[in-house]
């Protein structure tokens, strides 16, 4: 069994895009209940299914398989709840980890994060200059909860 250990952040100013060029990923949610996901999505010309568990502090369990574009992209089409997860992934290496910034389109347009995969809850981490408010516990930016309630419609 796969362990992801994950932290979350917003992102701030646009240093961070000089770094790196994007992928484009689709994803959408079969199931989205407080013990277990499950995502399809597709990164470019591929398509994967993602089963995940519970989250306990930063951990969780996860599952990833590789799937045919064609399955994936049928899946998003007619199995997963609206809206789906649009958005582009840029990986940033810093400090020998490797950050994904996620910007979001569609109605979650406006929304920047960082995410970084750790292997021990308790690693310590050296923050890139362009990373601010640590979001890590906030259910809102867990892209699950974002197909049901979108960045769009946050209060500001």
């Amino acid at each position: 069994m796969a362990i992801e250990i994950e932290r979350k952040f917003l992102v701030n100013g646009d240093k961070w895009r000089s770094l790196a060029t994007g992928t484009i990923y689709c994803q959408g949610y079969i199931c989205t209940k407080k013990e277990a996901v499950v995502r399809v999505r597709t990164v470019g010309t591929k398509g994967y299914l993602t089963i995940k568990g519970l989250s306990v502090g930063n951990s969780r369990a996860e599952f990833e398989y590789p799937i045919p574009l064609s399955d994936a992209q049928t899946m998003l089409e007619t199995m997963c709840e609206p809206p789906l997860i649009e958005k582009t992934r840029y990986l940033i290496k810093h400090e020998e980890l490797i950050w994904e910034v996620d910007e979001f389109f569609g109605e979650n347009a406006g929304l920047i994060i960082a995410e970084v995969e750790l292997t021990a809850e308790n690693q310590v981490i050296q923050l890139p200059e362009w990373v601010g408010m640590e979001v890590s516990h906030d259910p809102r930016y867990f892209n699950a909860n974002l197909i049901k309630y979108p960045f769009s419609k946050w209060t500001k």
